[in-house]
C-alpha cells in the first residue's frame, strides 16, 4: 500500500502575493495541480494534502478532485510536524505496513518515473531523493559515512564549514515505512537554528534503528527545483517550456524558435506541423498534419485540421478550423466557431457560435455571431450579424452561394435564401428571397451651397 503526503501549508512570503504559494502557476496550472497529477500516476491508496496558509482557497480550488484528504496544520512548525499531522489523521486511517511518500506542493515538476525508481530503491528501508549541485547553497546536505552509506542530513544553517562543502543535497522527497516513520516523527525535537521539527532528522533515526537508507537522483535538475520567489518561478517555467518544446521537436514538429513557445495544457500535433515564434497554447489543442501557425497566436481548447493556416496575431478559443482553411491575421474565433474546409476568415473578423461552410469567406472587418452560413458564401467587409436585441440572442441563416455586400447589417432573426445577393450598405430586417437582389438605401442627395463650419476667431 502507498500513501502520498503533499506538503502545501507554507505561506510563501517571498512570492510577495496574497495567493497561497502552491496555487501559483507553472505552464498555466497551479503548482499543486502538477504534483497531484504526478501522484495520481502512481496509483496510491491515499493522497493527503497538508494545508495551512490559504487553506480555504486551496480546498475550494481542488474541491472537485476525487480522493484527496486535506489535513490541517494549524501552526507551521516545520516539515516533520507537517508529515506528523498527516500520518496522525484519523480520516486517513493509515496502515503501519504501508509506504509513505512525501512530496511538496512547491516542487511541481517531479516526474512519476523518478518517483517509481525511488520507491523501488526503498526495499524495506528508507529511500531519499538527492541531487548533485554545483552550487548547493540553501540546501540541506547529504552526510555519508566512510563506506559511502547515508548517515544523515544536515540543514545548511546547522552545518559545519566542512559539511557546507558537500555538493550532494537533500530534495526533501523521501519514501519510508509508515509505522516506523510515525515513531521517528514522534521522537523529533526542534533543537536547531530554525526552532522547527525537521523531517530530515528521521534519516539519522532510521540509521540508528539499523535500516538501510538508499538514495536516487532525478534525471533532470528541474524535477527537484522548488519555487520560493518569482525569479525561481520564472526560471522553472522556462525550463519546463524548453522540455515541452524538445518533445515537440523529437516528434517532428518544426518550431521557428524552441525558446519562444508556451504550452499551458496538452498540445498534440500531426506530421509536418510548423509553429512560429511567440505562440501560446492553452487547454487541449490539436494541430492536424501540415497545419501552420503564424507568429504570436493564442489557441485554446481548439482543433485545427490538416493543412489549415493560422496567420499572425490570431486568437482562437473553443473553436474548430477545417482542412485547408485560412484564418487571420488578427482574427478572433470565439467559442463554437466552426470554420469549414477551404474557408477564409480574414483580418479583424470576429466569429462566435457560427458555422461557416466550405469555401466561404469573410475577409475583412466583420462580426459573425449566432449564424449558420452555407458554402461558397462571400461576406463583404464591415458586415455585422445583429444577433442581440438587448435581452435575447437570435440566429442569422445565410444559405449557399450568397453574396453579402459591404457594410451590411443583418438584423436577426433573418434568413438569406440560396443564391441571393444583398447590396452594400443594406440593413436587412426581413428575409431575403433566394436568387434575388435585396437592398435598402436612402435616396442620395447633394446639398447645394453648403459650407463646413469654421472655428470662431
Amino acid at each position: 500500500m502507498l500513501n502520498v503526503v503533499i506538503l502545501a501549508a507554507g505561506q510563501g512570503k517571498r512570492m510577495q502575493s496574497d495567493l497561497p504559494k502552491v496555487l501559483h502557476s507553472i505552464a498555466g496550472q497551479p503548482m499543486l495541480t502538477h504534483v497531484l497529477q504526478t501522484a495520481y500516476r502512481l496509483k496510491p491508496d491515499r493522497i493527503m494534502v497538508v494545508v495551512g496558509h490559504g487553506e480555504a482557497e486551496i480546498r475550494s480550488r481542488f474541491a472537485d478532485d476525487v480522493g484527496i484528504i486535506f489535513v490541517q496544520q494549524r501552526q507551521q512548525l516545520g516539515t516533520g510536524h507537517a508529515v506528523q499531522q498527516a500520518l496522525a489523521s484519523p480520516e486517513a486511517a493509515l496502515s503501519d505496513e504501508s509506504t509513505t511518500l512525501v512530496l511538496y506542493g512547491d516542487v511541481p515538476l517531479i516526474q512519476a518515473d523518478t518517483l517509481r525508481n525511488l520507491l523501488d530503491k526503498r526495499g524495506t528501508g528508507v529511500a531519499l531523493l538527492s541531487q548533485q549541485l554545483d552550487n548547493p547553497s540553501g540546501y540541506g546536505r547529504i552526510v555519508r559515512d566512510a563506506k559511502g552509506q547515508v548517515s544523515g542530513i544536515v540543514e545548511e544553517k546547522d552545518a559545519s564549514e566542512a559539511q557546507r562543502q558537500i555538493t550532494e543535497v537533500n530534495t526533501g522527497i523521501l519514501a519510508a515505512p509508515t509505522g516506523q516513520l510515525k515513531q521517528w516523527l514522534d521522537a523529533l525535537d526542534n533543537n536547531n537554528a530554525q526552532g522547527e521539527y525537521y523531517l530530515t532528522d528521521v534519516i539519522a533515526k532510521a540509521v540508528s534503528d539499523g535500516l538501510t537508507v538508499s538514495s536516487s537522483e532525478a534525471k533532470f535538475a528541474w524535477e527537484t527545483a522548488g519555487v520560493n520567489n518569482r525569479r525561481q518561478q520564472a526560471w522553472l517555467e522556462r525550463q519546463w517550456q524548453q522540455q515541452l518544446a524538445n518533445q515537440l521537436l523529437d516528434n517532428g514538429v518544426a518550431l521557428a524558435d524552441p525558446s519562444r513557445i508556451d504550452i499551458r495544457g496538452n498540445l498534440s500535433c500531426g506530421r509536418d506541423v510548423f509553429i512560429d515564434v511567440g505562440c501560446v497554447f492553452e487547454g487541449d489543442v490539436h494541430l492536424g498534419d501540415g497545419a501552420r501557425v503564424g507568429p504570436h497566436c493564442v489557441v485554446k481548447n481548439s482543433r485545427i485540421a490538416e493543412g489549415a493556416i493560422i496567420h499572425a496575431f490570431t486568437h482562437i478559443q473553443e473553436a474548430s478550423v477545417g482542412p485547408q482553411a485560412q484564418i487571420g491575421p488578427y482574427a478572433r474565433l470565439r467559442p463554437q466557431a466552426n470554420i469549414g474546409a477551404y474557408a477564409q476568415i480574414g483580418n479583424f473578423v470576429e466569429v462566435k457560435n457560427t458555422q461557416l461552410g466550405a469555401h466561404s469567406k469573410a475577409s475583412h472587418l466583420s462580426y459573425l455571431g449566432d449564424a449558420a452560413i452555407g458554402e461558397q458564401v462571400n461576406i463583404g467587409a464591415g458586415t455585422i450579424t445583429c444577433n442581440y436585441d438587448g435581452a435575447n440572442k437570435h440566429q442569422t441563416i445565410i444559405e449557399d452561394d450568397v453574396f453579402i455586400g459591404s457594410s451590411t447589417q443583418l438584423v436577426a432573426p433573418v434568413t438569406v435564401g440560396r443564391g441571393a445577393t444583398v447590396g452594400a450598405g443594406t440593413t436587412l430586417v426581413k428575409d431575403a428571397p433566394a436568387g434575388q437582389l435585396t437592398l435598402s438605401r436612402a435616396e442620395q442627395q447633394t446639398i447645394r451651397h453648403w459650407a463646413r463650419p469654421t472655428k470662431k476667431s
